[in-house]
């Protein structure tokens, strides 16, 4: 379906330090851009399939491996979601096949908003034909194969390695959450809370030539809205760097922008400017002091049950069917049939935390689903020390939004709105934030040096 490309760090004779030395990388890529018209993710406004690209989608993937032979692979993909069967699927085969656990593995979308549509169930959920339905299943079980695949060329590619860290800074996120008398409505709120960090991780081999860029931005992927298949922002910054720098691969990894917009939106060229100033911001940063990353890979991953608010008995949903909301009528629909087949509807939701540690240099917190930027703000702070803290949404389980305590109280599309677009019970219960949050703090310090390294 798609060409898989190759980048294969090669030895090379350098005075560099054994320290500096410490790591090996690999990296790889695969063309995702769907072969054929398809239902496209993100507006549930949309009404046909596809016209066409833009550009094409990636897969990428970085591996990395510490002097003591622990490994870490980070997988970006151009595309709305990672959804949870995914990350199950490809945890299981990797252990298999690669002899990588399931910690070592880390998956993170762009949450662009023209990309496939991944989910059968969503395609269905929004009234497409069956055709459709059918086109995306066979387009995500060859995704996956992909992936797999993918990953393995990333660890065969294992070569020595420098790693660095930096930052930058993008103005372009503007908070979405425009307080009114009843509740916050989408509309753009420059005084609202944003994250316009721009973290860096740079990969560069023995010689000292650029293999590898890896860097975040807490936005939605939201400039567009038409029926071509298109990275949005995210992927317009990374063709801007690849091509500032032949030979490397960029890689974006999307923040906590679950609340966050591009300003302003709505046309190709305003796409094409905000990612010209994200990989503008990459650029800069690299121009600063880059801090060696040198030490070990410490990681976890573990869920946490997140409770949702009294979920709907069947009476309230015997009405909604009734709705004149389709959507409503198609949730109630799904709710009534877990509840006719399971005897029961989900009262909780196993959430997926990691915590990623690279040496004592960087920490990395990866949040499931579309996380507002409030647990980026904490988390950074409360974690605040030596080393530098990443906090990434969109990962390894994008299921639906994950509001903050407040965010959750004011209501609104992020506050618990946007789960009539789900099949889940929703909205969640006030303990949200502070599950997550403790559940944090346990793998950071699960992930501490052990007596023996200090």
């Amino acid at each position: 379906m798609a060409s898989l490309i190759l980048f294969v760090m090669m030895p090379v004779i350098a005075t560099v330090s054994a320290e500096e030395m410490s790591w090996k990388a690999g990296v790889a890529k695969v063309v995702v851009t769907p072969e054929t018209s398809m239902w496209m993710a993100g507006y549930a406004s949309r009404n046909k399939p596809s016209e066409g690209k833009v550009h094409d989608l990636y897969v990428k993937a970085l591996a990395l491996e510490d002097q003591e032979g622990h490994r870490l692979v980070f997988v970006t993909a151009d595309l709305i979601s990672i959804p949870r069967d995914l990350r199950n699927w490809l945890q299981d085969e990797c252990q298999k096949k690669y002899s990588l656990s399931p910690d070592s593995l880390l998956l993170n979308a762009s949450h662009t908003h023209c990309g496939p549509e991944l989910r059968s169930s969503k395609v269905s959920l929004y009234g497409a034909a069956a055709e459709q339905v059918s086109h995306t299943e066979n387009y995500y079980n060859n995704l996956k194969q992909q992936i797999l695949g993918l990953v393995g060329t990333a660890l065969q590619n294992l070569q020595p390695a420098k790693v660095g860290y930096t930052h930058g800074r993008a103005g372009f996120a503007m908070n979405r959450r425009l307080p009114t008398e009843t509740e916050p409505r989408n509309a753009p709120y420059p005084d609202g809370p944003v994250d316009h960090d721009v973290p860096i991780l740079k990969i560069e081999s023995e010689a000292g030539e650029l293999k590898a860029l890896l860097f975040g931005y807490a936005c939605h992927n939201t400039t567009l809205g038409f029926y071509q298949f298109c990275g949005d922002y995210a992927g317009f910054a990374q063709y801007d760097l690849e091509t500032a720098f032949p030979g490397a691969v960029a890689m974006f990894m999307t923040g906590c922008g679950g609340d966050q917009n591009p300003q302003p939106r709505g046309e190709l060229a305003l796409a094409e400017h905000h990612g010209s100033t994200l990989a503008i911001a990459v650029k800069a940063g690299l121009l600063g002091p880059i801090r060696p990353v040198q030490g070990t890979i410490r990681s976890a991953i573990e869920p946490v049950e997140l409770e949702f608010a009294t979920p709907p008995n069947r009476d309230e949903l015997e009405a909604l069917q009734k709705s004149t909301v389709e959507y409503s009528q198609r949730r109630a629909n799904a709710l009534l049939k877990q509840l006719d087949e399971q005897g029961r509807i989900p009262t909780d939701y196993q959430y997926l935390v990691q915590v990623v540690r690279l040496g004592d240099q960087v920490t990395m917190v990866a949040l499931s689903g579309e996380v507002v930027v409030d647990y980026s703000l904490r988390l950074k702070q409360e974690l605040k020390g030596d080393a530098a803290v990443w906090v990434a949404g969109y990962s390894n389980d994008v299921f639906g939004y994950v509001p903050s305590l407040r965010v959750l109280k004011e209501g609104g599309y992020e506050g618990g709105g946007a789960m009539q677009f789900t099949t889940l019970p929703g909205p969640f219960a006030e303990s949200v934030e502070s599950r997550i949050v403790d559940k944090v703090h346990q793998l950071v310090k699960k992930t501490e040096k052990s007596t023996d390294e200090k």
